[in-house]
């Protein structure tokens, strides 16, 4: 079975750091594209970051560009957020997708979803 497990949610001030960690296991693809998604309460899911174990290549969304680093291997992906803000708080959710790797970071190219993670910035 396939399963992708967020973990490194939490409580965090207003321009501090979180690292979000993925564990991947079971993706039946020898390659595949790990992204990570948000959804903030009552707005729709957003693509946040993304990495490709084919090479290595990296998506991030405008919003996260200048704060974020994505890394990682088939294993395990990670999310480092900086200088987080109020409207980081958010639900996130990693993802795997066989190929899909976009600057639109569309979520329904990704097959494969994990439960989320709870981040929630305070003042």
């Amino acid at each position: 079975d396939v399963q992708l497990q967020a973990s490194g949610g939490g409580l965090v001030q207003t321009g501090g750091s979180l690292r979000l960690a993925c564990e991947v296991s079971g993706v039946p693809f020898d390659d595949y594209v790990i992204g990570w998604f948000r959804r903030a309460p009552g707005k729709e899911r957003e693509g946040v970051s993304a990495i490709s174990t084919y090479d290595s290549r990296q998506i991030y969304a405008d919003f996260v560009k200048d704060r974020s680093t994505i890394s990682g291997d088939k294993k395990t992906v990670y999310l480092q957020l900086n200088n987080v803000k109020s409207e980081d708080t958010a639900i996130y959710y990693c993802a795997a997708s066989r190929w899909y790797l976009s600057p639109k970071l569309r979520p329904a190219p990704f097959e494969f979803w994990g439960q989320g993670t709870q981040v929630t910035v305070s003042s």
